[in-house]
């Protein structure tokens, strides 16, 4: 496969794509090569994951990266447990986001997408998705994603097309789908568009709250002659009732004027009929359920075309809808008056002004509150009445709660179902518009008759009026929401409405992994088309991550100085696909954000290097013409207890990775293994072998293949984290070791539970505690590494396993005479220290000259008397009274580490004396 020695230093640039290049041409993600293999048949249990598609939009950000690493992980874990496995890989058309980065690549070039028309422009927009597309691909395959290419998809395919296709065509013929008037988010500004919830952004802006005051009919009030604004709307009321508004803009679409029975002035109002200011409109002053009497000024003016909550209000009531703005949110000249044509920030000014004038605005406060905001271009939604197609989400939210009763869906972490059903409400969930005023997308497949003003549809298109026959027909502009399409890709990927073998084999899918912002507004479509058009729950799983943040907690986002520094690609240009895979799995928890600290990529990166020595060291002391044989076949008698402490530690090893895995607790597989391989592997068994390996006169026949018994089942396990260099160091393996020519397929391993000892791992562990005690009184008196000292321990009932390590702990211990009894009783001036129920007694003659140590530490608590002095005075002086709380705190705990450096200091002067 390549040059199989292991040489120099961890650098993944060496190796990562040529690798991949040879999964890929190997066939090592189908699970037809599996098949060829012979891992999987027909009886095997399937696996398939779907990528959640990226947008053609552009390059690849963590968000994705995360995905990858999670799904990969799981996928790659599947495969080795011999699953029939499929990994989807595709992308999303993403009509509104894509559509406006074309748009706005064509501005740059003075091109307006409006004077090309919709044909050239869609000509852009596919030459943009070929370039995209292939970005994203060539990004994907960097982070190692082990995803079927074959199986690739995009969502404007022509198979996945005809799914979108028959899902609206089906959904219309049962009524599911239907026409007609609705408020929805529409962007004013460059979209000209309706968007989602999701693409509707809010955004904390300082605003203000304008108090009007409406004059309410009396005998005595007449509409003025003068042109409203001349000062005289208010002369002759009686009466006015009061609202606070943010919109002043929008009294010109008023319907009404709410309030509660319960208000001691308004409440004597209600049946009354207010005047509109600037129109002079009369509208009635109502009772409404959403009106609290003690909040605000007890009255709220109702705009049913431009406020959601109004909207629902104006329907209770049966009140007309005033839409009072064009797309571009200028005011019509139906309602505009003397404002019609100006857009609605400059008619805001406009009617404040003739507001003051006329008397009736009463005050203006200072307000901060949440504006919607596309997501695309950054304009103010405005929220309009308009004739879209919906989706009626009520019977298939039902139908979708209905089915997770019976058949039940595990929810990663659970407590996202609870989330779920927050929005899946039968009784508050609002109809899905799903249709965009845009021209990237699929069209809508409704033709308008020009004769009859019927509508047909088909999954074929018309080519007359399916009810009066005539060829007078169009199609319909708008294209469908994203969602809509993205809604069917657990099934449309597979190759639904077609019976394939690949609908019958991976659906429902396994899980569905991505991230807990798109629950929403991804998750619950899915669900909701899948039951409603297969009848299935599309995916038995869901794992939800969090989001990315920096490593203050920050959101990452463009406007950041260092943003680049966070670009995916350029991590893994620096460090390697399995650094950024092993931080973004390390460090994220199910459901919770996590801080991307560029220390803990370096610190995995280490870890990396860490793999590659081990690696290094154990291969060059393995002899040419070795053969493996594996530890089953050893006599247990013929092993150490170090051996067979390895031997333990690794299987029970296996047994926690499986388990970690198929609980989902990613964050504690990766870094039990990172705790194993340094902490246990590396820094101990590797270290206890050395003098055996090292010495040709004695048989370390044992060892070697323990050594490599542990690489090959540590390799295979951190594999679905880490597969790059997992792989490339298993190809320096003994073949002999090998199940397979690829660990990419190679088996997962199976504990042994003949080698699982809980008694020894726990004596073993005593013993690693008594070398470290040891190694500590080394390092606090400076003993040099070179100069062997005496230590006698009082052992107890673990004589006999230290006895029979005795060689171990003088090896790694630095220790010369080593005496081990019951109980040490001794008359010389020792340091001793306990591990568990035994006692260390290192003696202080040789281990360093006393009175020598005795001046060096009287020297050091002088010192330290200096600092503490100079840190009291500090903290007694006004210095506590001027200085912040944070400085001050920081000098008190100055103080208290002082004093306890100089406590320790005078445990070990009495030691001496």
């Amino acid at each position: 496969m390549m040059n199989k020695e292991i040489t120099g230093n961890y650098k993944a640039s060496d190796f990562e794509y040529e690798l991949y290049q040879w999964w890929e041409e190997n066939g090592y993600f189908t699970p037809e090569k599996q098949e060829e293999l012979g891992i999987i048949d027909g009886n095997s249990e399937t696996f398939c994951n779907t990528i959640p598609p990226p947008n053609v939009t552009g390059v690849l950000h963590l968000g994705h990266a995360i995905t990858i690493a999670l799904q990969d992980l799981m996928t790659r874990y599947a495969r080795m447990n011999g699953k029939r496995t499929v990994f989807v890989p595709g992308t999303d058309h993403a009509g509104i986001a894509t559509q406006n980065v074309v748009e706005r690549e064509l501005n740059k070039k003075g091109i307006k997408r409006k004077e090309i028309g919709r044909t050239k422009f869609l000509e852009n927009v596919w030459a943009w998705k070929e370039k995209s597309h292939e970005t994203i691909t060539k990004q994907s395959k960097k982070m190692g994603m082990s995803a079927d290419w074959n199986r690739e998809a995009f969502t404007m395919d022509d198979n996945l097309s005809k799914a979108v296709r028959e899902a609206f065509v089906s959904m219309y013929e049962k009524g599911l789908i239907y026409r007609g008037d609705y408020l929805i988010n529409w962007c004013p500004g460059r979209c000209e568009s309706a968007v989602s919830d999701l693409e509707s952004e809010p955004i904390e802006t300082e605003g203000h709250l304008w108090y009007i005051k409406y004059p309410v009919t009396s005998k005595n009030w007449r509409k003025p002659k003068n042109e409203w604004g001349s000062g005289k709307w208010a002369e002759g009321a009686e009466k006015f009732i009061t609202v606070a508004t943010t919109r002043p803009e929008t009294l010109l679409g008023d319907a009404a004027i709410a309030t509660s029975s319960k208000h001691k002035e308004f409440g004597k109002l209600i049946g009354k009929t207010a005047i509109l200011p600037v129109l002079g409109r009369k509208i009635k002053i109502i009772e409404d359920e959403a009106v609290d009497a003690e909040f605000g000024t007890g009255a709220l003016k109702i705009t049913p075309a431009h406020d959601f909550n109004d909207y629902e209000a104006g329907k209770r009531h049966d009140l007309e809808f005033y839409s009072i703005f064009d797309k571009k949110a200028n005011l019509l000249a139906e309602f505009g008056g003397k404002y019609a044509g100006m857009d609605r920030n400059t008619a805001r000014d406009a009617i404040v002004d003739d507001l003051k004038k006329e008397g009736l605005l009463v005050k203006i406060e200072d307000h901060s509150h949440l504006v919607p905001h596309c997501q695309r271009c950054k304009t103010v939604i405005e929220p309009r009445n308009s004739v879209q197609w919906f989706v009626k989400t009520k019977p298939l939210v039902e139908n979708v709660i209905k089915k997770i009763e019976e058949d039940g869906i595990n929810f990663i972490p659970s407590n996202m179902i609870d989330r779920l059903y927050q929005w899946l409400n039968p009784e508050t969930i609002r109809d899905w518009c799903i249709s965009r005023q845009l021209w990237w997308g699929h069209r809508i497949p409704v033709w308008h008759c020009g004769d009859c003003e019927e509508m047909s549809t088909g999954r074929n298109d018309p080519s007359k009026c399916d009810h009066c026959g005539s060829e007078n027909i169009k199609q319909d502009p708008d294209v469908l929401d994203t969602w809509f399409s993205s809604g069917l890709w657990p099934f449309s990927t597979l190759g639904w409405p077609e019976k394939t073998k690949d609908m019958e084999d991976y659906y429902p899918n396994t899980i569905r992994e991505t991230g807990y912002d798109i629950l929403f507004f991804w998750i619950a479509r899915e669900l909701m088309m899948g039951v409603e058009l297969t009848g299935k729950l599309p995916y038995e799983n869901i794992y939800l991550h969090g989001l990315i943040r920096n490593e203050e907690g920050k959101k990452i986002s463009k406007s950041m100085e260092n943003i680049e520094d966070y670009n995916p690609l350029k991590i893994i240009e620096k460090y390697g696909a399995d650094t950024l895979r092993y931080t973004l799995v390390a460090y994220s928890a199910a459901g919770l954000d996590m801080n991307l600290d560029f220390k803990n990529i370096e610190s995995t990166h280490k870890f990396g290097n860490k793999i590659w020595n081990g690696t290094k060291f154990v291969l060059m002391n393995i002899p040419e013409d070795f053969k493996y044989i594996a530890p089953d076949d050893f006599d247990l008698k013929e092993m150490g207890i170090a051996d067979r402490w390895i031997l333990s530690q690794t299987h029970s090893l296996i047994e926690s990775i499986s388990n970690y895995n198929d609980e989902y607790n990613f964050l504690e597989a990766a870094r039990e293994l990172r705790r194993f391989f340094w902490n246990i592997f590396a820094a101990w068994y590797i270290e206890i072998t050395k003098n055996r390996l090292y010495d040709e006169s004695t048989n370390s026949t044992v060892q070697e293949n323990i050594l490599i018994h542990v690489l090959d089942t540590f390799m295979r396990l951190l594999h679905p984290i880490m597969p790059l260099i997992t792989e490339r160091i298993w190809q320096t393996l003994p073949k002999d070791i090998r199940d397979q020519d690829a660990l990419i397929v190679a088996k997962w391993p199976e504990a042994n539970d003949s080698f699982l000892d809980a008694d020894l791992d726990k004596n073993f562990s005593m013993v690693i505690d008594t070398i470290t005690a040891i190694r500590g009184i080394r390092g606090e008196f400076k003993v040099p590494n070179n100069q062997k000292i005496e230590v006698m321990i009082g052992a107890g009932v673990s004589k006999s396993i230290l006895e029979e390590t005795a060689d171990t702990i003088k090896q790694l211990a630095g220790v010369g005479d080593l005496i081990i009894e019951d109980h040490i009783n001794t008359e010389i001036k020792v340091i001793s220290t306990v591990v568990e129920d035994i006692t260390i007694y290192i003696p202080l003659e040789g281990l360093v000259e006393i009175e020598d140590e005795i001046k060096r530490i009287n020297k050091e608590i002088d010192k330290i008397d200096k600092l503490i002095k100079k840190a009291e005075g500090k903290l007694k002086s006004d210095f506590v009274d001027r200085a912040p709380l944070e400085i001050v705190y920081v000098e008190r705990e100055k103080l208290t580490s002082y004093q306890e450096k100089r406590d320790k200091f005078e445990e070990r002067l009495k030691l001496l004396l």
